[in-house]
Order: C-alpha cells, then sequence, then structure tokens
C-alpha cells in the first residue's frame, strides 16, 4: 500500500470516527432534550462539512513547506515595505522566481480559500493556500519580474496575514523551445496536464505514453458492457487520445507513442522483470492490442508480453532515435502515483550505458501525497509550489508563464481526452455546489473534472536537474 493509500485510509477513518460521534451526541441530545433538533442540526452538519471539511489535507496547516533548490537557485535580498515588494538584484525577465514568506490565516480564512493577490498594474496573479494556513509557503513570482525589479509589485492577502521578512531564489532560465523535448507520460493525459504549454512551444516534442490506462472503465460498463470489454474499449480510445491529441499543438503523429503497457502493472513489472503482467481488467496479455496506432516498429512489438525488459528496450529504442536534450517526466518524490513512480525508474534505468545522454531532466507531479486540491486556487491563477515538509533531494524549480490563448488550447486538449468527460458522481457534484454557495469556490470554466481547474493555470512548474551527461 503506497503512503497516499495509506494517508487516505487514516483520513477516512478518523473522519468516520468522528462522525459517528457526532451522531451519537445528536442522539443523546434528542432523547434529553428537543427530539426534532438532531433532525434539523443532521443536514446542517452534513452540509457543513462538505464544504468546508472535505478536503484531503494529510497535514497540519500550521506546518511550514521546506525546499533545497540545489546550487541553481541564488537567494537574493528582498523586502517588504508596506505591501510593496522590493529588491535591488538585477533581472533579465525570464528567470523562475520563487519567494517565500510566512502567511498566518484570519479567522475568515478557516472558512474561505486565504490567498495572495499578485498586483502590478495592467498584470495580476492569485496564489491560494490551505484554509487555516500558518506557516511558510512558497510563492511563484515568474513572469513578474519586471515590476518586480521596478518596486511595482504590491502583495496583498485575502482572508491571511503576510508576516516576517521574505526571501527570494532567482534560477535563471534555460533554454527549452529550442530544443528537442521528449515527454514521459504514464498514461494518456498526463503529458497534457503537466506539460501542454512546454511541448506546444518546443521546437521538436516527442510524446511517449508508457499505459493504455484501461481500468476502472465503469463509465463504459453503464452502457451495457462487462468488465473486460469495457476496459479493452476505454483502453482503446486512450490510446487513440495519446496519439491523436498532441497533434492539437502540431506534434507530428510520427512523435506520438504508445507503449500500451497495462495501467498499474508497472511496479509489479519492475519487480519481476521477465515476467509478463496482464491487465487487471480487460483480459489481455498483449500490449499490442493497443498499439495499433503506433507510427513505428518497436522492440515490444515482436512478442507483445507486457515485460519490464520490453519498456526498457522500448524506451531505449526511442530514446536513441528521438535524442532528447529534455527529458520530462514524473518527480520521483512529489509525484506518488506508482505508475508515475516506475515511469521515471524505467526511463532512468533505460538510458543507462546508452551513447545519447539528455542535458536537462525537468520533473512534474500530477497527484501529491498530501493534498489532493493542489494548485489550489481557480482556473487561470498561478501556481504555488506544493506541500513539502521535509527538504529531500536538491531541485531547482523552473517555471513557464502561459497566456491566455495557450491557456485554452491547454484546455481544449483536455476536453479531448475521454478520461476526464464522464460526469462527476453526484455526490461530488453535490459537494462543489456546497463549497460555491459557502466557501466561494468557483468550477472552472472549462470543464467539469477537476484536472480543468488544477492544470489550466498560469504556470506550468517544473523541478530541474542539469545531468551533464552523468546519471
Amino acid at each position: 500500500m503506497s503512503r497516499k493509500q495509506q494517508l487516505l485510509k487514516r483520513h477516512r477513518r478518523n473522519k468516520r470516527l468522528g462522525l459517528l460521534a457526532a451522531l451519537v451526541a445528536l442522539l443523546l441530545l434528542g432523547v434529553f432534550s428537543w427530539w426534532w433538533l438532531p433532525l434539523l442540526l443532521l443536514p446542517l452538519l452534513w452540509a457543513g462539512h462538505e464544504a468546508w471539511f472535505a478536503d484531503h489535507l494529510f497535514y497540519a496547516p500550521g506546518e511550514d513547506y521546506a525546499y533545497d533548490f540545489g546550487e541553481h537557485a541564488v537567494e537574493t535580498t528582498v523586502s517588504l515595505r508596506g505591501g510593496m515588494l522590493v529588491t535591488d538584484v538585477a533581472l533579465a525577465g525570464d528567470e523562475t522566481l520563487v519567494l517565500a514568506l510566512r502567511v498566518k490565516s484570519t479567522w475568515l480564512g478557516r472558512f474561505l480559500d486565504p490567498r495572495i493577490e499578485l498586483m502590478a498594474g495592467a498584470q495580476s496573479d492569485r496564489q491560494t493556500f490551505e484554509r487555516g494556513v500558518d506557516g511558510l509557503r512558497y510563492l511563484n513570482l515568474t513572469g513578474l519580474a519586471a515590476p518586480l525589479q521596478a518596486g511595482g509589485l504590491r502583495l496583498r492577502g485575502r482572508h491571511c496575514r503576510l508576516q516576517g521578512e521574505p526571501r527570494l531564489w532567482v534560477t535563471p532560465s534555460v533554454e527549452l523551445r529550442r530544443r528537442r523535448v521528449m515527454v514521459i507520460a504514464p498514461h494518456a493525459d498526463d503529458a497534457e496536464l503537466a506539460a501542454y504549454g512546454l511541448y506546444s512551444q518546443a521546437e521538436e516534442t516527442w510524446v511517449v505514453t508508457l499505459t493504455a490506462g484501461e481500468i476502472e472503465a465503469e463509465h463504459y460498463q453503464q452502457m451495457g458492457m462487462g468488465q473486460a470489454d469495457a476496459a479493452r474499449l476505454k483502453g482503446r480510445l486512450r490510446a487513440w487520445d495519446s496519439i491523436a491529441v498532441p497533434r492539437w499543438a502540431g506534434v507530428p503523429e510520427s512523435q506520438c507513442i504508445q507503449l500500451g503497457y497495462f495501467c498499474l502493472q508497472l511496479p509489479a513489472m519492475q519487480a519481476d522483470p521477465d515476467v509478463p503482467m496482464a491487465s487487471r481488467e480487460a483480459e489481455l496479455d498483449d500490449i499490442r492490442t493497443f498499439r495499433q496506432f503506433n507510427p513505428l516498429q518497436l522492440p515490444g512489438d515482436v512478442d507483445g508480453a507486457p515485460t519490464w525488459r520490453n519498456l526498457l528496450a522500448d524506451l531505449r529504442a526511442l530514446l536513441e532515435l528521438a535524442k532528447p536534450q529534455v527529458l520530462v517526466m514524473p518527480h520521483p518524490q512529489l509525484d506518488p502515483h506508482p505508475d508515475h513512480i516506475c515511469a521515471q525508474a524505467a526511463v532512468l534505468e533505460a538510458l543507462e550505458g546508452l551513447a545519447w545522454q539528455p542535458q536537462t531532466l525537468l520533473c512534474y507531479a500530477n497527484h501529491l501525497h498530501d493534498n489532493d486540491r493542489w494548485p489550489m486556487g481557480e482556473s487561470g491563477d498561478g501556481v504555488a509550489l506544493p506541500p513539502q515538509l521535509e527538504a529531500g533531494q536538491p531541485w531547482a524549480p523552473c517555471s513557464l508563464v502561459l497566456d491566455l490563448a495557450i491557456q485554452r488550447d491547454k484546455a481544449m486538449a483536455l476536453g479531448m481526452m475521454h478520461d476526464l468527460q464522464p460526469p462527476a458522481p453526484f455526490k461530488r457534484r453535490l459537494r462543489r455546489l456546497l463549497q460555491r454557495w459557502l466557501a466561494g469556490r468557483r468550477p472552472s470554466p472549462y470543464g467539469e473534472n477537476e484536472f480543468f481547474r488544477k492544470a489550466v493555470r498560469r504556470h506550468e512548474l517544473f523541478w530541474r536537474r542539469e545531468l551533464n551527461n552523468d546519471l
């Protein structure tokens, strides 16, 4: 069981115990007081819970975030005077800028999402934090270098206060758009969620999707299909998405590859590299089923066996063919999804001994251990750094700014993904309605799925490491 699954299990257990205790208290109140009072309070308590306490937050909002940005990020002097951020450091304008400061929620910020507004004339941004926040947080100021250097960047807390002396880290930019970029996507839509803005602007892009993402096909079972048939249909659709959707961004079909391995089987494949791992739900043990749209032959096409050995051979063939200068893949510590962890491990293992080596590694997090709402806030807002409570390996932040036109194109790309199209369950839709009425949360204008809110943002955030041909 992964750490996130353990945290979720503990969260649900504690919530059930809390609800049971509240129910017993209400029943006792009804017995010894007014019998009708529990009937009135129960729906009100449930609505309050859904509006204010239903977030999956597996840490205390009063804990500090902790980061080690490594040698590429330089800490510079900065001060906050009357709400204006002031620095005398010379900036080129395209750096990644991260501001650390303490944020303390007001009492209202326990019920409405606390956020910091960044204002600089016609430019503005908002970055949102946990309700009840009281600790060190990291703002993303990328794209605001000009007003910052001119002394025209104002910070204002909404439902929170800014405290202490801020600290600014500057990471010099690295050329990405004029280099060959390969995006590794464990599932169809991971490349678009994390890196559509990057890969749509790169001079040359390859998008390599590792799995068909065929499981959890209940939406298709509602059409009258059995589990296996529904899983096969879902896998075929997502395989098509992984090939077709990058074309929206101008990526040639010849550079969109679907490897067709089975969802949530990569950890088992890694544990027994020579043993085929069949699909959990589709009753398939041949990866070629989901490779029918590929424009080229790969080593795994010989026998179609879903093994770690075949996955490594496929990746080596693609790396030698594409010769990417920039590799984009999931972050090994921040992103807890088992397939995402194995995807990064597979690529690094495949690179061992290859004559061609990339120069830059960019990592992304489409999922988090501790906070299912990150990035918090609304579509179009900036992306503050995610919660991390212990500084692990040093990684330099690398953030791109997406203009409104690219954000809209990214939203349309996500809208083409079949896995983001089914309607949300009734309970989730009701919860969002209550949160909109009681907590002031607005839905994304681009779509109902939560990823439209989380991914269509002013920033795309990566973690950068220069490899220097030494893995």
